[in-house]
């Protein structure tokens, strides 16, 4: 399937009480792992590429050529769409320009006032071009690629302006964060996602898709209340990270265990040496699907 816009297809996950996964990418290794679980579960998907990712992979122009190119290559039948996640306002124009089908500008550290006046500039110039828009308020507890937040509830006034800007989804904070999870965390506030899911439908007359960040490390049982509270888009990151690094800490292990064995049998070849954490990313996404319920929503 060709690349799509995200946002026919997470407004269908609002609507029908579920969630798709935007899962983060950092190399072509990466995005094959994310693919072959979402061909897999079938189940649309987001392929995102931070800012930082981007820049390593050698720009949001070879970002886009890769997941296109690789979506061909693999067979790929599921809708995939390619995902800015917290871009500054540049970075969105650049995405909007290199062919990105999806973004999200993060004006989160901004002045609200700021915030959504650049959101309504690239809402506008992302739309014009069918290119599906994700913006934040609220700051979103952690850090990512240098934007700090610190964790704090999305003031509702500010949600439902941004909301009436147009915007596809909404990225808003509920004491969700970046990053592991300390063992101190209180758990995300239902009660103020409750209050401001209605607060957006009463304003918009609409289901309003919202994203919760930083879906690594939450409990599946608060991802699905926050699902049934109008969560329609998780983000997973720092997961797929973790489980890469301990497959491949694993294998290292068993090489310097058996490393006679190992060299005869070429595995210092780097694509079998690092297969076993990228097959660990498949099986990481494959459990996040079942979790937000978009398996054979494709």
């Amino acid at each position: 399937m060709a690349i799509v816009s995200a946002e026919k297809f997470v407004q269908a996950a609002r609507d029908n009480g579920y969630a798709i996964g935007g899962f983060n990418t950092n190399n072509l290794e990466w995005t094959q792992a994310i693919l072959r679980a979402a061909e897999a579960k079938k189940t649309p998907v987001l392929i995102q590429t931070s800012m930082g990712a981007a820049k390593y992979m050698g720009g949001y122009k070879m970002c886009k050529l890769l997941i296109e190119t690789l979506v061909e290559s693999m067979g790929i039948t599921v809708p995939v769409a390619i995902h800015l996640d917290h871009g500054h306002f540049d970075d969105a124009l650049e995405c909007i320009e290199v062919g990105y089908s999806s973004l999200m500008f993060d004006g989160s550290h901004l002045p609200i006032e700021e915030n959504l006046k650049l959101a309504e500039e690239v809402i506008a110039k992302a739309h014009a071009k069918g290119i599906s828009v994700e913006c934040e308020v609220g700051s979103i507890g952690g850090e990512e690629d240098g934007i700090v937040g610190e964790g704090e509830l999305a003031p509702i006034d500010d949600a439902v302006a941004m909301a009436k800007l147009g915007v596809d989804f909404l990225a808003a904070g509920i004491g969700n964060i970046h990053g592991p999870y300390p063992e101190n965390w209180k758990g995300l506030h239902i009660d103020h996602l409750e209050k401001l899911n209605k607060a957006l439908v009463e304003a918009m007359g609409h289901n309003v898709p919202i994203v919760l960040h930083g879906g690594s490390g939450i409990p599946d049982d608060q991802i699905r209340e926050a699902i049934a509270n109008g969560v329609a888009k998780v983000n997973v990151n720092t997961e797929c990270q973790l489980a890469f690094a301990a497959a491949t800490r694993k294998f290292v292990n068993e090489f310097d265990a058996n490393e006679a064995e190992y060299m005869k049998k070429k595995l210092f070849d780097p694509r079998k040496f690092l297969k076993p954490g990228f097959d660990a990313i498949t099986a990481s996404v494959e459990e996040r699907i079942d979790v937000f319920g978009s398996a054979n929503k494709a």
